[in-house]
């Protein structure tokens, strides 16, 4: 039997939750968080991201086949659709690009001082574009195709490529032809 930590557990470890407990406390919500709080929701949408989940669906799917491991992934309580559906309508997005972009801030620090942006001429640019797929019904105002609804986060790189840097610039589109 595997006495150590998860791998996920690991990695969410090495997150500042002093910094993600400020971001939240800048955006209060108006409904209380009674059993899901922020952190169980950042948990759960990591989780889906690093596990390539593209639905809600398909994140209750896999949290639920891992039920006994939420514990020890620093997920507290059961995980329902539903819950995920109020909590990603009713909870400022703000939260979480503050703290995407605080972590963006500390890596930029870590590689100030990388030798490979020497070795260049010219600064280098990388362009990367991700779809978000969205239910239609739910998301109106991201409509994407006639039955579909999409957004487009487009990352705009700087410097080097070697190290997939962190994005410079991020932005989130909607309404645009992907």
């Amino acid at each position: 039997m595997h006495a150590g930590k998860l791998v996920f557990a690991q990695l969410m470890g090495h997150l500042p939750m002093h910094t993600f407990r400020q971001c939240v406390a800048k955006y209060p919500s108006r409904y209380p968080t009674l059993k899901f709080s922020h952190l169980n929701q950042f948990l759960c949408m990591a989780f889906a991201q690093l596990t390539y989940r593209e639905s809600l669906r398909g994140i209750e799917t896999c949290l639920r086949a891992h039920q006994a491991k939420l514990y020890h992934l620093g997920i507290r309580g059961n995980i329902a659709r539903s819950t995920l559906v109020d909590a990603n309508e009713t909870r400022d997005w703000h939260i979480y690009q503050d703290f995407a972009l605080s972590q963006i801030k500390v890596t930029r620090k870590l590689y100030a001082q990388d030798g490979f942006a020497v070795e260049l001429e010219q600064t280098v640019y990388a362009f990367d574009t991700t779809t978000i797929d969205l239910c239609l019904s739910v998301f109106p105002w991201a409509r994407f195709r006639s039955t579909k609804a999409a957004v487009k986060l487009s990352k705009h790189h700087k410097e080097t490529v070697r190290h997939h840097e962190n994005p410079a610039t991020t932005k989130l589109q909607h309404n645009t032809p992907i």
